[in-house]
């Protein structure tokens, strides 16, 4: 009795654990995001220089995305690679606060490109292994939700320390909390709780049968990178050109860009729970719909010219579609590589899909808006989102395993 309460306490800890985790990396990440750019500028960069550097993330961010998943699936103690990549992120925070040299941002910039696509599979595949196959829609929920509320509450706290620290102290701080993230994947307490079975992820690598490339024989794999893609296209560029548009007409009041990020944040933590619990009951599909058809209505809504106001509300709509496409990538892909246990590849697979559909989308919607308007421009990316929602109904099948339906709540 004593071993059976033993070894649920373990469970439990390790679980919370793996939210705490997703909370302090979300709060790492979140001190590389504008943060950088206003740091450089005021170190004396152009910006030419800063988008040089900041496109060298995203080039090596696209290089990489493969790559770490192969790398996460290939290695045995997950653990050790979580730790690894947070600590690489601390060392590139610590870089660009202290070395802000052209070479040493560039260096910091593919530092911080290759442990994010490590960290984020490395987080899904602890979380299955605790929880395993059945539990883990609502398991992402959590995290989902901790990820959220650790990145809304660091974006208030750097920008509070930037303006009365200094625009260097995010970097710190961020390089700082590498510490309580690493002391999450150090409470996990590997062999304290065995990986649950009942996904291939789970098992050695070395007792794998399948190829790493066969889960590319899987036309749902393609479908549903389609699908990302898209959707990453048509939304990466909705929320800079509505606030340029607002901004060159000088009515972008100084609380709307700290809005327009905390009110989808708020959504998310409040609906993954939920989000990731309907997944599990009424399938992956019903809940992909929601998600992808609050992206065309947000679209057409923007399209209408809105006031300051109308787009901090619009912006909900952006908190529906990122709670779905917050768990859905790793859902699916665990769904998809049940029988294969290459669950991190496929994740970094869908990975690759985002960003190439972001990385287009930017430069797409600012020629359309200087071409043709800001109104055709979000015209045509809503049109982009029902592309990808009608993709999704037509061709997406679903994916939930037949036995979810029948197993109990969730541990």
């Amino acid at each position: 009795m004593s071993a059976t309460l033993e070894t649920t306490a373990n469970e439990t800890a390790a679980r919370s654990a793996v939210h705490w985790l997703s909370f302090f990396t979300a709060a790492m990440q979140t001190g590389f995001g504008p943060f950088v750019s206003v740091w450089l500028i005021g170190q004396g960069w152009s910006l030419t220089e800063v988008g040089v550097a900041l496109s060298v993330g995203t080039i090596a961010g696209l290089a990489f995305q493969v790559p770490g998943g192969l790398l996460v699936d290939s290695l045995r103690d997950k653990h050790a690679v979580a730790a690894g990549a947070l600590a690489v992120l601390g060392v590139a925070a610590a870089i660009v606060a202290l070395a802000p040299s052209i070479a040493a941002i560039w260096l910091a910039q593919i530092f911080h490109a290759a442990a994010s696509t490590v960290i984020a599979p490395a987080i899904a595949a602890l979380t299955l292994s605790l929880c395993g196959h059945d539990s883990f829609s609502q398991r992402l929920g959590g995290n989902a939700r901790h990820a959220s509320l650790g990145g809304a509450i660091a974006a208030a706290s750097l920008g509070l320390a930037a303006s009365h620290l200094g625009q260097q102290s995010p970097f710190l701080i961020a390089a700082a909390l590498a510490v309580p993230a690493i002391a999450a994947v150090t409470a996990i307490r590997p062999g304290i709780c065995p990986p649950v079975p009942g996904h291939m992820a789970n098992i050695p690598p070395g007792e794998r049968e399948a190829s790493p490339w066969i889960v590319f024989a899987d036309p749902r794999m393609h479908v549903f990178a389609v699908c990302v893609a898209l959707f990453h296209l048509s939304n990466a560029a909705l929320l800079p050109l509505a606030l340029g548009g607002l901004s060159a007409r000088g009515e972008v009041a100084g609380y709307l860009v700290p809005a327009t990020i905390v009110i989808p944040q708020l959504i998310v933590a409040l609906a993954s729970p939920w989000a990731g619990a309907a997944a599990r009951v009424l399938g992956r599909r019903k809940v992909l719909m929601a998600g992808f058809a609050a992206l065309p209505l947000r679209g057409m809504l923007l399209a209408f010219d809105p006031r300051p106001e109308t787009l901090a509300a619009i912006q909900m709509l952006d908190g529906v579609s990122a709670t779905v496409l917050g768990l859905m990538p790793a859902l699916i892909a665990a769904d998809l590589t049940k029988h294969s246990g290459h669950l991190n590849l496929a994740i970094g697979s869908f990975g690759l899909a985002a960003g190439l559909g972001a990385t287009v989308s930017t430069s797409l919607a600012g020629w359309t808006a200087d071409r043709f308007g800001a109104s055709p421009a979000f015209l045509g990316l809503a049109a982009i989102g029902a592309l990808a929602l009608a993709l999704v109904w037509l061709a997406m099948p679903e994916t939930r395993p037949i036995e979810e339906t029948r197993g109990p709540a969730g541990k």
